[in-house]
């Protein structure tokens, strides 16, 4: 489908200020919440919001569904009653400006066991019947997913495939044994879940009332070491004896890199995926669609066909792509839920066929302003070559902020740029790109937060095909001001984009 002419904001909840070493959906969410209304935006998007394992990537996580504990707030766990102020006695000195995974969580966990013993103990009936209205509405993903991470931790982390058979197998009587065995740990995974939806159920709820809407992502693939591979490997391309992908995911060579990108995820069994009705994406598209308001798929080219690897590749050289049934899962997917407020990333290698896909259910694909400035007019990237239905970014989670870009760019290749948005001084450079995004004629404009800050690489948030140092960065408490604010809120309304007033 095509939206209405609007902008937003780029910022994953990770990076919000707090005292607790990571953004969570506490108070400095509702703040981010304001300044979006008082600059009048009416989009929110956000990285996937499930709980991360090795890397701490948001698009590697253990469930394709449920939350990231790390981003349940201590401080409304407080509100709640279940935590005090002598229990955040002795918190250590966090960094104000990078995540330490590491530390968080090994602050946080033990608070949130504190808060769910409380909560077994104190609840109100009320607390109670909810809890359990949750579970019993969650169940067809939460039952698995509460047991996998009940599992994994009595396993020391090690991936589902190395569990002892019966289990690693799902074997029936493995199953009984071992939830009897860790009935304690699967509720508490469950009370996580609890959690985490109740303060992301409030804090959308707020937004939307103030005219906030939210784009999530979706990951195209899962995690291997995941409760849904886990649960559903006929869902997978798997050797049936080790567990193990007979193919993994990723992208040729590319521009993020001369050897392609090798993700390791197992690629899809779509043909099981077809036989069933593809239920267990429907599924995964209707639980979305429970806390976001719109859904930008990533490597929607995936749908198209993929890029399959062979096991035991190093690199993403030696793929082949691979036709998967796009078309007839987005019928489906449009039979179960009407209109589909879908948002694609077509973004590397794209190809007719790709594109017919894109097009035939109307969704807007994605346009870069750092990838506008290497080549000729023909450039796609180029605003006077957009369409109507189309979302335009600075740049991207992906890419460097744009002070950054611009930085590390060639005295050529700057010269090219400043004579595109008519300046002969650099000094604004995020906001002159900012600028270009809102006049363009793309429906939507997406921003990251760090160019509206004018921050430089020190605020990139992901280098693509590398682990560390990723997924870290933190704005500082203040930064959002009505300086900011008004800059963005003049420029929206210059362009019209704001929202149309109702009084």
């Amino acid at each position: 489908m095509s939206f209405l002419r609007s902008s937003g904001v780029l910022l994953h909840p990770t990076s919000f200020p707090g005292r607790f070493g990571i953004g969570d959906l506490g108070l400095e969410a509702y703040r981010f919440v304001d300044f979006l209304v008082n600059s009048r935006q009416q989009l929110w998007q956000i990285l996937p919001l499930g709980p991360t394992g090795y890397g701490n990537s948001p698009y590697m996580s253990f469930s394709a569904i449920g939350g990231n504990p790390l981003l349940i707030s201590p401080e409304l766990l407080k509100d709640d009653g279940l935590l005090t102020d002598e229990d955040f006695h002795n918190l250590p000195e966090f960094s104000a400006t990078r995540v330490d995974f590491g530390q968080v969580e090994r602050v946080k966990m033990p608070l949130f066991r504190l808060a769910c013993d409380r909560f077994k103990t104190q609840a109100s009936p009320i607390r109670r019947t909810e809890f359990e209205g949750f579970c019993e509405s969650k169940a067809y993903w939460l039952e698995d997913h509460a047991l996998f991470m009940a599992l994994k931790d009595a396993h020391d982390d090690l991936p589902w495939n190395t569990w002892e058979p019966p289990i690693a197998q799902r074997q029936t009587a493995a199953l009984q044994e071992w939830r009897e065995k860790l009935q304690g740990e699967i509720f508490f995974q469950k009370y996580l879940q609890f959690a985490f939806f109740q303060q992301w159920a409030a804090l959308k709820s707020y937004a939307n009332l103030r005219g906030i809407e939210i784009i999530g992502d979706i990951p195209i693939y899962v995690a291997h070491n995941s409760a849904d591979v886990w649960a559903h490997p006929e869902n997978f391309c798997l050797d049936p004896e080790t567990g193990e992908p007979t193919l993994m995911a990723g992208v040729p060579p590319d521009y993020f890199s001369n050897t392609g990108q090798l993700w390791g995820n197992p690629v899809y069994n779509w043909e099981h995926l077809q036989q069933s009705n593809f239920k267990w994406w429907v599924q995964r598209f209707q639980s979305m669609l429970d806390y976001v308001d719109l859904i930008r798929i990533d490597h929607f080219r995936g749908f198209q066909a993929f890029w399959a690897i062979p096991q035991g590749e190093e690199t993403a050289l030696n793929g082949t792509w691979i036709e998967a049934p796009g078309a007839a899962f987005f019928r489906t997917l449009q039979q179960t839920l009407g209109r589909l407020p879908i948002m694609a990333e077509d973004l590397g290698v794209m190809t007719p066929e790709v594109e017919e896909l894109r097009d035939e259910f109307n969704f807007p694909g994605m346009r870069i302003l750092h990838f506008a400035f290497g080549s000729d007019i023909e450039n796609p990237f180029l605003p006077f070559n957009y369409p109507r239905n189309c979302v335009v970014y600075t740049g991207t989670h992906d890419n460097d902020t744009t002070v950054g870009w611009f930085n590390q760019l060639s005295d050529y290749e700057k010269g090219v740029v400043m004579r595109y948005v008519g300046r002969t001084s650099s000094e604004n450079i995020s906001w002159e790109l900012i600028r270009l995004a809102l006049s363009s004629v793309a429906n939507q404009a997406i921003i990251p937060l760090q160019d509206v800050l004018e921050l430089g690489n020190e605020a990139r948030m992901n280098f693509p095909g590398t682990i560390e140092k990723n997924w870290e960065w933190r704005y500082e408490s203040g930064m959002l001001s009505e300086q900011r604010s008004g800059q963005l809120r003049t420029m929206t309304e210059v362009y019209g984009r704001a929202p149309i007033s109702r009084e």
